[in-house]
């Protein structure tokens, strides 16, 4: 029994190997229908892969392909043997049609990727035998080998045009149809679903301010108007507050009670009342909370995806989140915002729902006269910019001048807006209770 196991072959196709290869020798047309599909390290035969290289670098320098040119490629490259021009004609002679090429190549990938999660599997069971860190790393390690393979999956990403005019005409008839004004999800601030069209599916937006503008705030105030008015689940992730605390924002926001008022607990009777209410229509909202000051993005996608009726991800904030590169000092800081910014944008396309990320501002903001932030203050990454669909800055002129006509309002400012114009919006600021609200808006008693 144990002989069996160590000899049992990896999942693989040599016939379907063969075919590939065979059908591009018939017919060099095959090869722009594989290409996108299978890649050279998907071949299991040695040989094989060998041979299907050489195909793979003649067509990147647009070279004639036939048995003849690949036969003296191979020479060229140095993967050529003895048998090499039998083996090239008994390709042919086996292959039963060309037609069929790209089910073969199906077949190849199909196997390359069980091989690959054999190899995953094998690895986490060796890394859990050996006890490589603690049992969460290990869990995370595990969880990003099996997102690289699924990250992998390679699908045609080139789609006619008729085809995408199509699913274009579906998503215009079903707004057509729809009650609702917006396209995306309703942030429950009229005046800013107006201006950026609400949110999205597959969009990252970000917020960005100075601290002590209330930007915590106003992700959270979005995040229970979407878990409300669509049922939907909303995940938060913040790095830098416990669960409690923002359990206490949340809670002065929905029962008008001040924060002071809650961080000391002297309530009256009646305040008693409106936060049991205000807990009781929290408690029926599906808002999910982590607050792991270490999460990485994979972990963020990890879980994720594992959640049912996924309506919307908060997270607070960027410039706190641990990069890829887990525990490398020397890593330069920047390059490290970069690509968590950029891998935000993939799961936010990936999971098809919008991304709320937060982020601090530059101190160059302090150094002006007119404290309103501009896109060059975005801290420590460009690229945080140009991975944004939508760019909104949070601004509160009383912050900075104590006798400003502004009282008690915010501007959001609308610096980058891929689903219309930019622009201010300005909106009502409740700093004791922690919430925004359009201008024209009263708390009801």
């Amino acid at each position: 029994m144990d002989e069996q196991l160590l000899h049992r072959q990896q999942p693989q196709s040599l016939e379907a190997e063969q075919a590939v290869l065979g059908s591009i020798l018939i017919d060099s047309r095959c090869i722009t229908e594989v290409v996108g599909l299978i890649k050279p390290e998907d071949f299991y035969l040695k040989q094989n892969r060998e041979i299907f290289e050489t195909i793979y670098t003649m067509f990147n320098f647009s070279q004639t392909i036939d048995p003849v040119t690949v036969l003296n490629k191979m020479k060229e490259l140095g993967v050529y043997q003895d048998n090499s021009r039998d083996y090239i004609l008994q390709l042919m002679e086996i292959t039963p049609t060309a037609a069929n090429a790209t089910r073969y190549a199906n077949i190849v990938r199909e196997k390359a990727m069980l091989r690959g999660l054999a190899q995953a599997s094998t690895d986490i069971s060796e890394m859990v035998h050996d006890e490589v860190g603690t049992a969460s790393e290990m869990l995370e390690t595990a969880e990003k080998k099996i997102y690289a393979l699924r990250k992998g999956e390679r699908n045609d990403s080139l789609e006619h045009i008729g085809t995408v005019l199509h699913k274009v005409f579906d998503h215009l008839n079903e707004l057509a149809q729809s009650d609702s004004l917006i396209p995306g999800l309703s942030t429950g601030l009229h005046d800013l679903d107006t201006k950026i069209n609400g949110l999205n599916k597959s969009d990252l937006l970000l917020v960005a301010a100075r601290p002590a503008m209330g930007k915590s705030a106003f992700a959270l105030n979005i995040a229970v108007n979407v878990a409300k008015k669509y049922n939907k689940t909303v995940a938060v992730f913040n790095l830098e507050m416990s669960r409690e605390q923002l359990a206490m924002r949340l809670l002065a926001s929905e029962s008008f009670i001040e924060m002071q008022k809650l961080a000391t607990g002297k309530l009256n009777e009646d305040e008693w009342g409106k936060l049991c209410m205000a807990s009781a229509a929290l408690s029926q909202t599906d808002i999910r909370i982590d607050d792991n000051p270490s999460v990485t993005v994979a972990d963020i996608n990890a879980k994720c995806r594992r959640l049912d009726n996924l309506g919307l991800v908060v997270i607070d904030y960027l410039q706190l989140m641990q990069g890829s590169g887990y525990g490398k000092n020397s890593e330069n800081r920047v390059t490290v915002v970069g690509e968590i910014s950029r891998s935000l944008k993939i799961m936010a396309k990936e999971l098809n729902i919008p991304v709320i990320c937060l982020s601090q501002l530059s101190r160059a903001v302090e150094s002006r006269t007119d404290k309103r932030p501009i896109l060059s203050d975005l801290r420590e990454s460009g690229a945080i910019e140009q991975d944004a669909d939508s760019v909104m800055f949070l601004y509160r002129d009383e912050y900075y001048h104590e006798n400003t006509e502004d009282k008690g309002l915010a501007e959001c400012i609308v610096a980058k807006n891929r689903h219309g114009e930019t622009g201010t919006v300005k909106l009502q600021w409740f700093g004791p209770y922690q919430t925004f609200s359009d201008r024209e808006w009263k708390h009801a008693e």
